[in-house]
């Protein structure tokens, strides 16, 4: 199809090429050598920008990664190419196993993955599967993908909601002519951990038709923890020291029920006696009589049951995995058909089937008074009378990890399907050009997680109670003790109480069950925009863009009937389902002021300006100013004001309450109290906390999370300022530097139950004080009569204010062909020169929190080399320093570890990972390459607050 562009089609057509592929960032387009023969452009999109034109420079900085670039870093996923990036900060994916579901996310600027907005072909992608937010980008199929681009500002005007730190687009193939297929094997040279990627892709196009099918597969096989030293304990360098005090031996205690001092509240699970003061004590025993717990013993005397030490802890570590596994299959189409000289039809497909899963230690049975069981579990010991209970009492503290599980297995099996379609077309109104388009987008996702190793409160507390033997010789559950006409069907009495195996197939087969969830998502756009020409300026043509789009998103959870009702030793969650509207409205201009005059080759100015009107929180509008001025030929100067907003997600307004079992030190317990000022002591006492505070025992007490259908939009406002050098001394040479500043206010956060109560007693904040409501998203908390925390509500809230400031540096130099070959050079960093939240004044850069890196320097450096058939590359990926709270190990005597223990900090020093691959050119049409990723074999740096992993 031939779109008419009249005068303007005077400019080159390689620009795009170039711009996309070997000028990475910056815009600016080398020469070519070209035959003589004129060539020409036809106007294309900039990310960033709905106006067509014929240049990639914009007054907006735009980081670009070719087809090749991508496939020379020898990876399987789009999502693990873009985390390499060096404004990507710490963002969700397969390395995360303990809180991962299998997605991999982008974080620019570190200010959160649902705060970057992902496009594929210029439109909003499927969010992620069940309620939305944040895009997965295993979902886009590596095979489709023929380039990347970062647009590094703000730009809510042109796109909407979500791209407030950036916009990651996508742009998939198109005009696909013949066939191709490939084929990856990857593995580290540990012998695990490997990839394989296949794909295939055929294609036709002629002069008024084109069309291309696709088909990929990806396998990333497992890593696992104990397979390698930095995360084969809790904490490295402690051996089992931060396990787990839920052993496969277990850990028990008595309730001497005997004792008429004893109260055994089965409710509660609680054995106690009053103490001195009156107040209740544990009151639990060992087999022999004296307080405290008792584990069994693991065959080294006759007795098979010892007193439990604090040396009985469990290294869970090697039980997880490092490299969480997955699955992909994708299939992708695109497809054109010129209507006529000046209408095209386009289409664009995908489908993606992720199978991913996440594996953990066993299962903790944790009940009774064990520390952290929840409602249902506080009700349940092992009876007196139970089969496999010697002791002739009530077992009240129960803690046994159910290691006959084989672990607890999280398996993800997600469909995302996506179409867009459209009508594109131009016109002309005498010498103007306009074009158009009208279409519509379709995405969704539809999940299945299945979790495995997990237990059945309501079974639990049949197999735990009264059992016997039948007349047959075989153990049965029964309702009243000795009274074979009570024996409860199907039920088979469990064996806690004995060593790892104790806990047979067909005990397992009752107590434990197969969590099913089901989760989905949908999202419905229409779209229509026109762009075009307006009146002649002295610097060009008065541009214009300007569209409507109206959006529905919808989601739901439903948990499985035991997890909804809490009825499992796992978390109890609620069902849930919501969605929003919205309608919008935008306008671009740009204005191109001067062209080749004294001091100004080129000054031009974009205006936007959007409206979005939204059905949960209400209205919003958003608009930018940008400029560009290039006052010689080599330099161009660009900056950017920009307002973004973030709708709240439909997790955020409405996921159901769930159970939480944060660890929480109240500041009203009797070991804080007294330290306590006055005023905060008046505070727990006004709560009807006991003097000298209360006992609080468990450090994982019960929370409820959930979502909160008043939130608002968070507001940002984004700042850019920067130059673009390409001196002509030079050739191949450019330069580009970019500052910039993003402000959030009314950011959503979910503060931490910890944080609430700290908020409320020590800072005497009394809006953390409330008596808590999920209807009106009422953050609080109310206590027991004993001063203890009887129920604490944590939902999202407009609470946080956020400030990041940094500067981008991109280096190009692709330097003149010799007999030894072509080089070229990329070299991007990233500095970030300040982050800080809730303007307390704490610049946070270069201080790392658990799994939330704030690096002052992320650079990447590719070079390139080309000489006839064969060609190399080699990649160097540098992260600096970080300085960590180490005070925990100082607590628990491990202060040596730390490089500064007086101060109670580690540092976590820099690291450079360097990748390397050689590439040949075969005579048969087809490229063979082979790489080596951390080619110098690079340990990562050693982190003592991370979790998980070190």
């Amino acid at each position: 199809m031939t779109l008419k562009t009249t005068k303007l089609r005077d400019a080159i057509t390689f620009a795009l090429a170039a711009g996309a592929t070997t000028i990475v960032g910056t815009g600016a387009a080398f020469a070519q050598e070209t035959s003589g023969q004129p060539t020409t452009l036809d106007r294309i999109f900039v990310t960033g920008s709905r106006i067509k034109r014929t240049e990639t420079e914009t007054s907006q900085p735009v980081f670009s990664l070719s087809r090749e670039d991508i496939q020379a870093q020898g990876l399987t996923s789009v999502g693990d190419v873009i985390q390499n990036l060096t404004a990507n900060g710490s963002a969700l994916n397969t390395t995360v196993n303990n809180g991962g579901n299998g997605e991999t996310r982008v974080s620019l600027r570190n200010l959160g993955s649902n705060r970057t907005l992902v496009l594929v072909n210029g439109r909003r992608w499927v969010g992620g599967t069940g309620l939305g937010g944040a895009v997965d980008l295993n979902t886009i199929p590596t095979a489709a993908v023929e380039r990347i681009e970062v647009l590094k500002d703000g730009a809510s005007s042109i796109y909407g909601s979500d791209a407030i730190a950036g916009v990651v687009n996508v742009i998939l193939r198109t005009d696909f002519d013949g066939a191709e297929a490939n084929g990856y094997f990857g593995q580290f040279d540990k012998g695990d951990g490997t990839r394989q990627s296949y794909d295939i892709t055929i294609g036709s196009s002629g002069d008024r038709f084109s069309a291309m099918f696709g088909a990929g597969y990806v396998k990333e096989d497992p890593v696992m923890a104990g397979n390698r030293w930095i995360s084969s304990e809790p904490v490295i360098n402690t051996g089992s020291f931060f396990g787990s005090s839920t052993t496969p031996n277990g850990r028990f205690a008595l309730c001497p029920f005997a004792d008429p001092t004893v109260t055994f509240n089965r409710i509660t699970g609680q054995c106690t006696r009053p103490n001195a003061d009156g107040d209740p004590e544990s009151a639990e025993v060992r087999p022999n009589g004296t307080a405290g717990q008792f584990t069994y013993n693991d065959g080294q005397t006759g007795n098979n049951w010892r007193n439990r030490t604090g040396a009985d802890v469990y290294n869970f570590a090697p039980d997880n995995y490092l490299l969480t596994p997955q699955e992909r299959k994708s299939i992708f189409g695109q497809a054109s058909f010129d209507l006529t000289d000046s209408t095209r039809f386009v289409m664009t497909t995908t489908y993606n089937n992720r199978r991913s899963e996440q594996l953990l230690a066993a299962m903790p049975i944790v009940l009774g008074s064990g520390p952290g069981a929840g409602v249902q579990a506080r009700t349940i010991s092992i009876s007196e009378d139970n089969l496999y209970n010697p002791f002739g009492l009530p077992v009240s503290r129960i803690q046994r990890r159910a290691n006959e599980t084989g672990g607890r297995s999280f398996v993800q099996n997600v469909d995302t399907f996506a179409f867009s379609g459209a009508l594109e077309g131009s016109f002309e109104v005498g010498d103007r050009f306009f074009s158009w388009d009208a279409g519509m987008v379709y995405g969704r996702n539809d999940q299945n997680d299945t979790t495995e190793g997990l237990f059945n409160i309501l079974a639990l507390t049949n197999a735990l109670g009264p059992s016997m033997l039948d007349v047959n010789g075989n153990p049965v559950c029964v309702r009243t003790a000795g009274d074979l006409a009570t024996t409860i069907a199907g039920c088979v009495p469990l064996n806690l109480l004995g060593a790892v195996g104790s806990i047979t197939p067909e005990m397992m087969n009752y107590s434990s069950f197969v969590a099913h969830d089901e989760l989905g998502y949908r999202m419905k756009q229409y779209f229509a925009n026109i762009s075009g020409d307006i009146a002649e300026l002295p610097g060009g043509m008065l541009a214009f863009a300007a569209g409507v789009e109206s959006r529905k998103e919808n989601g739901f959870v439903q948990p499985d009937a035991l997890i909804a009702s809490g009825n499992t030793t796992g978390n109890a969650q609620t069902p849930t389902s919501g969605g929003f509207s919205v309608d919008e409205v935008y306008l671009e201009l740009v204005i191109p002021l001067l062209r080749d005059v004294a001091g100004a080759q080129e000054l031009e100015f974009n205006l936007a300006s959007r409206y979005s009107d939204y059905d949960t929180f209400g209205d919003t509008v958003n608009s930018k100013f940008g400029f560009k001025w290039r006052p010689i030929d080599d330099l161009l100067v660009r900056g950017n004001w920009a307002q973004g907003f973030r709708a709240p997600s439909i997790a955020e307004l409405y996921t159901g309450v769930a159970d939480s079992f944060p660890q929480v030190a109240d500041p009203c317990n009797s070991d804080i109290f007294p330290q306590l000022a006055a005023d905060a002591q008046a505070r727990c006492l006004a709560e009807g906390v006991p003097a000298g505070g209360y006992d609080q025992g468990n450090p994982q007490i019960r929370i409820d999370v959930g979502g909160n259908q008043v939130l608002q939009a968070e507001e940002s406002t984004t700042t850019t300022f920067g130059f673009v050098y390409a001196p002509s001394f030079i050739s191949g040479f450019d330069a580009s530097l970019d500052w910039w500043k993003i402000k959030i206010d009314k950011g959503i956060t979910t503060p931490t139950a910890q944080f609430i109560l700290d908020q409320c007693i020590i800072e005497n904040n009394p809006a953390f004080c409330n008596d808590p409501s999920v209807a009106a998203g009422i953050v609080g908390y109310t206590r027991l009569a004993d001063g203890s925390i009887n129920q604490l509500l944590s939902v999202p809230s407009n609470r946080t204010i956020i400030e990041v400031e940094g500067y981008d540096l991109t280096l190009n130099y692709r330097l003149p062909e010799t007999s030894w070959g072509r080089f070229s050079l990329t070299w991007d960093t990233t500095y970030m020169a300040s982050v800080e939240f809730d303007r307390d004044g704490d610049n946070l850069v270069g201080e790392y929190f658990d799994q939330n890196n704030n690096w002052r320097i992320r650079s990447n450096l590719l070079a390139r080399w080309e000489l006839g058939d064969w060609g190399a590359t080699w990649a160097s990926r540098f992260y600096s320093k970080q300085d960590e709270d180490c005070g925990t190990m100082v607590y628990y005597g491990w202060g040596e570890l730390c490089s500064d223990e007086a101060n109670e900090e580690n540092r976590i020093g820099g690291t450079t990972y360097h990748d390397a691959s050689v590439y040949w050119n075969s005579p048969w049409n087809a490229k063979v390459t082979i790489g080596v990723n951390n080619i110098l074999d690079k340990d990562p740096p050693v982190s003592y607050s991370t979790f998980a992993n070190s």
